[in-house]
């Protein structure tokens, strides 16, 4: 079994008393600041294959080319990237193209090299959207009636283990999405449904939303950022379905209805 570093974020393991893995079995934690190319020698050691996910923020690249250099020199042969489903379009919006920047240095570097690509994640809902839904029984989204192909990031992760343990050359890329698209108002329904409450979705302007997120402490730019996601959302470019989850995987996407069933209590 090869072994894999598990790269989740710049901050995930800059401490070597970093406990976040802790409660994994077999699971070794090391020291790593994807700004260090120190703890990334360090980090690398004996290890085959990496799980790529670096933080969504402007010096990306920059962090994926400190990370791929010292990789290329540790003789990595496999990496997989989590990218975004849309970096190959153009001229594409500001997440795609950070992306599909990412990608070219893998590509470039000439390690063997496979990309993930999937859509917005379920858990958003858990993640961001929980404050309003249990305060005031609705989320607020500038996303029109425009559908989208959500994926639990559950779907994700065996997606990712599958390639991982495979003896892929790589050389691919992925879009990972559910098994359907659905838009903000079918979501709450099933949301109300499942949770056993009513809420709602409020469709709002860019300007509200830009609002609340610069009153919630976002800066300037991940505020343009999200409003750019949101105008594709939107103009329903995040609609398209892929069957790479049961094609690799063998098992059907998890459904939103399942992902909030799962995930009820944290809506009370």
């Amino acid at each position: 079994m090869p072994l894999v570093l598990w790269v989740v974020t710049g901050s995930a393991a800059r401490s070597a008393n970093d406990t976040t893995f802790s409660h994994l079995n077999g699971v070794q934690t090391v020291q790593l600041d994807l700004n260090s190319t120190d703890t990334i020698a360090s980090a690398f050691h004996d290890v085959d294959k990496l799980f790529l996910l670096t933080p969504f923020q402007p010096n990306m690249v920059d962090l994926t080319s400190n990370l791929v250099n010292v990789a290329k020199n540790a003789k990595v042969k496999h990496i997989v990237k989590l990218s975004v489903m849309g970096a190959d379009a153009e001229p594409g919006i500001t997440p795609s193209r950070l992306h599909r920047q990412a990608e070219k240095i893998l590509e470039e570097f000439g390690i063997p090299f496979t990309f993930l690509r999937p859509n917005f994640f379920m858990q958003n809902f858990v993640n961001f959207f929980i404050h309003t839904i249990k305060s005031q029984n609705a989320f607020y989204v500038p996303a029109g009636d425009g559908q989208i192909s959500m994926v639990d990031v559950r779907d994700i992760a065996s997606v990712a283990s599958q390639v991982l343990t495979s003896n892929d050359d790589g050389g691919k890329a992925y879009n990972i999405t559910g098994g359907e698209a659905l838009s903000y108002y079918q979501v709450a329904e099933v949301l109300s449904r499942e949770v056993g409450k009513k809420i709602s979705y409020v469709n709002i302007s860019d300007e509200d939303a830009r609002k609340g997120m610069k009153d919630a402490g976002a800066d300037e730019w991940t505020i343009n950022s999200m409003i750019e996601l949101f105008g594709i959302i939107r103009a329903s470019y995040a609609a398209t379905v892929s069957p790479t989850v049961e094609q690799i995987t063998g098992n059907r996407p998890i459904s939103f209805n399942q992902f909030a069933k799962d995930n009820a209590a944290h809506f009370k």
